[in-house]
């Protein structure tokens, strides 16, 4: 972790402007090519949610705006982010569930299969609001949406990037499913976004390049 310079910072000024919005956070949603994606996980017959999340939290990493965090009046950079999820229990709830990123995805499918099966034994919806080094996903299954907003704490602001994703549909011979992504507008510009899709969707194009080891 690194803190930031932020007198010295190219977004200085878009950090002052934003950081005093009440609502600083935007949103983009787009449908991703999913298509050699999910053929190499049936093939494989590898989770969908786990290499879902692998791939979100892969490409997040990947861009430095995306594990920049808001800490009172300071800005800190993290090394690596991990996933913050929720996962479906009884009664039609959900619960929360931390999976720590690894870059080797048979590692991070391991253990990522052991912690979402404890959490479903012993539910719960405790966050520690001290751990910012996150991302916050949710998938909405059943719903190909085409915009998607995040409940967040305004006071102190809520730096934390969060995704979402929704049911696959087939669009020509294509499958595509919607993915959004919500950002803190101190932190990131709408290029940096375009960034996190270039990098996903060339993971979706090649899943071979992340889910097979070495």
């Amino acid at each position: 972790m690194r803190e930031i310079n932020i007198q010295e910072w190219s977004r200085n000024k878009h950090f002052k402007v934003f950081s005093a919005f009440n609502h600083p956070h935007f949103n983009l949603s787009a449908n991703v090519d999913f298509t050699n994606f999910i053929s190499f996980l049936k093939l494989h017959e590898l989770h969908l949610t786990t290499a879902t999340v692998y791939a979100i939290t892969r490409a997040a990493n990947a861009i430095p705006e995306f594990r920049y965090r808001i800490r009172g009046s300071k800005v800190i950079e993290h090394e690596v982010v991990h996933a913050g999820v929720t996962i479906l229990v009884d009664d039609d709830l959900f619960t929360f569930c931390t999976l720590d990123y690894v870059d080797n995805f048979m590692e991070f499918a391991r253990e990522a299969t052991e912690r979402i099966s404890y959490v479903k034994a012993d539910p719960t919806l405790d966050i520690d609001p001290n751990k910012d080094n996150m991302l916050y996903m949710t998938a909405l299954p059943w719903v190909s949406f085409t915009s998607f907003t995040h409940p967040m704490q305004f006071h102190p602001s809520d730096s934390i990037p969060r995704f979402a994703w929704g049911r696959c549909f087939e669009e020509g011979e294509s499958v595509k499913m919607p993915l959004s992504v919500q950002g803190h507008h101190a932190l990131m510009d709408g290029i940096h976004m375009a960034r996190f899709y270039r990098e996903i969707e060339s993971y979706l194009m090649n899943p071979s390049s992340i889910l097979v080891d070495g």
